[in-house]
Order: C-alpha cells, then structure tokens, then sequence
C-alpha cells in the first residue's frame, strides 16, 4: 500500500499480525517496509512490535499495524542502462538478471524490464514469467536499447533525448516510478543497473528520488561498469541519495559477475526479510506535503533501513 491516505471503512483492530486491509476506520494510514541490520550488516529477524517506535517530523506516532513476515506481493522493476559505458558488463547483467529472478518470483509476484541510454524503452511489461523476461533481457542492444522494445514516458514522462551517448538516467527512475510503479500497491523495488552517471536527462536527481517516493518505490542502484573502458568514473553520490531516500541500498560490483551474484543474493534477503509498519499520522492533512518519518529500533545498536519520510497526498 503506498504511504499516502488510504481511507477505509469500518472500526480498526490493532492486534499485531493483522492484514493492513482490515484498517477500516475513517483514517489514513502510512504504511512502511523496512530491514533491521546489527552493527556487523547481519539481517536481525524475531523483533516485536514493542521493539520499535515511529516519529513524524519529530512527533511520535502510535504503531497500529505491524508484522514481520514479506507475504504481500512484490512489484519489481528492473532498470538497465544500455549507454556505452555498459559495453563490457551487459552480458553478466542479462545472466544474472535471470538468475536472480528465477529465486526471488512468486506465483503472486510482477516484474517488468527497462532498459535506457539517450532513450527509454519498456521491454518487458509486468510479467511473472521469467522466460518472456529473459527473452527481452537478451535482445538489450548497446546504445540501441532493445530489438523491438517498446517506448514508456507515453504518459507525460521525459521524452527521448537526442544526444546518441546519453544516459537518461534520472528520466528513467521518474517514468518507472510515475508510470508503472505509482498505481501498484503492496511491496515495490525498482533495481537500477549503472554506473551511476546521469547524462542528457530532462529531469534532475531530486525529481527522480520524489517520484519514487510519491510511488512507495524503494530503489536498489548496482554501480556496474568496466573500469578498463571509456568511463572513467562513478556518479555515487547522486545514487547514494536516490538508494537512502527511498529505503534501498547502493552496492559496488564493478565488472565482477560474483559480485552481481553476491549483491543480488543481499537484495533477496532484504526483501524476504522486511517488517512492515502502519500508523495513522497525528497531522492528518492531506496537503501534499512532505513529512520525514524516522522508525527506531529500541534496545539494541541496530541500523533500520528504511524510506526517509513520504508525501500527504489523498488517494485518487
């Protein structure tokens, strides 16, 4: 369920393990997945409900719904940059790509395949089926996209830039995130394949990393790039603001396919391992404003990974 109001109708019940749909009151609720790690990274499963304490722009809230179990479905986006400087790392992208998808998909599962450069394109659509994936994985062309792949930003997002070197990075976060993420609910990620420097997009990083959030989407950037080619370095700091805004990571492989294995391995366990929040906000007003959210875990040196605050906005 994405962060912003979702009104209900019947009286709430605030045992712990209940479905968010039973949320029924004349309320909104914020709803927020996230991963506790101990001070050595390590996942730390078992925590309750009283182990944890949410504040809104510096006002505590009451927990009302919580679980520790990632059984709602999840919507992935995978996002794949096709620039030049991929030239030497998209193969073990298209393989491991593959790989990992047939681990993490379940039945009730969707994920959809972009890939850009000086355009965007939509290669896959939402599919459970990891083979109509992997045909569109293999089709991905270097600085053509894809054989047959298929334009996004129809629906108001970026249109193609005309620079053949470009790589609208920020443009495809923002059209992944506005035009197929935004109208999903549930468990969304978006994992963006890069070496993290946005060239000719129309959009900046900020837009990017709002359109994520406005879309409950968390983004995990893979900094992938041969360093023996043209490139000559990485744009972290943008993806690490895009990966810590939204509640996501961002994790180094260089043009190491063990890496990409081991960093898909870490993004599976996060999203098979996440807890789940709901609070209905003491500043009720849908204003579309921004409101910082920070969720503590108590009694322990523990790290939570979680998005940094969400957007007010009445569901449409």
């Amino acid at each position: 369920m994405p962060p912003q109001a979702q009104p209900s109708d019947q009286p709430s019940q605030e045992q712990q393990g209940e479905s968010v749909e039973t949320f029924k009151a004349q309320v909104n609720v914020v709803n927020i997945f996230f991963n506790v790690k101990d001070k050595h990274g390590l996942l730390m499963p078992g925590l309750t409900k009283g182990d944890f304490e949410v504040i809104e722009d510096g006002k505590p809230q009451t927990i009302k719904y919580f679980a520790s179990d990632a059984d709602q479905p999840l919507t992935l986006g995978l996002l794949i940059d096709t620039s030049p400087s991929q030239e030497r790392v998209l193969t073990i992208e298209q393989e491991s790509c593959v790989e990992f998808l047939q681990s993490v998909l379940r039945p009730k599962d969707l994920a959809f395949l972009i890939n850009f450069d000086s355009d965007i394109d939509l290669d896959q659509d939402y599919t459970n089926n990891v083979g109509s994936i992997r045909r569109a994985l293999n089709k991905l062309q270097i600085g053509g996209g894809a054989v047959g792949g298929g334009p996004v930003g129809l629906g108001g997002g970026p249109v193609p830039n005309a620079h053949p070197r470009s790589t609208a990075l920020n443009d495809a976060v923002y059209v992944a995130a506005d035009e197929k993420l935004k109208t999903e609910v549930g468990r969304k990620a978006m994992i963006i394949f890069t070496d993290g420097e946005d060239e000719g997009s129309h959009l900046k990083i900020r837009d990017a990393i709002e359109a994520a959030q406005k879309a409950d989407t968390m983004c995990y950037v893979i900094l992938i790039a041969d360093r023996g080619g043209w490139y000559q370095g990485f744009g972290e700091g943008d993806m690490r603001k895009l990966a810590e805004e939204t509640g996501g990571r961002v994790i180094e492989v260089g043009n190491n396919q063990q890496k990409l294995r081991q960093a898909f391995d870490q993004i599976q366990q996060e999203l098979r391992s996440q807890y789940n929040i709901g609070y209905t906000p003491t500043n009720s007003k849908l204003d579309g404003s921004y409101r910082k959210i920070q969720i503590r875990a108590k009694g322990g040196d523990y790290k939570v990974q979680a998005r940094q605050g969400y957007y007010a906005l009445a569901k449409d």
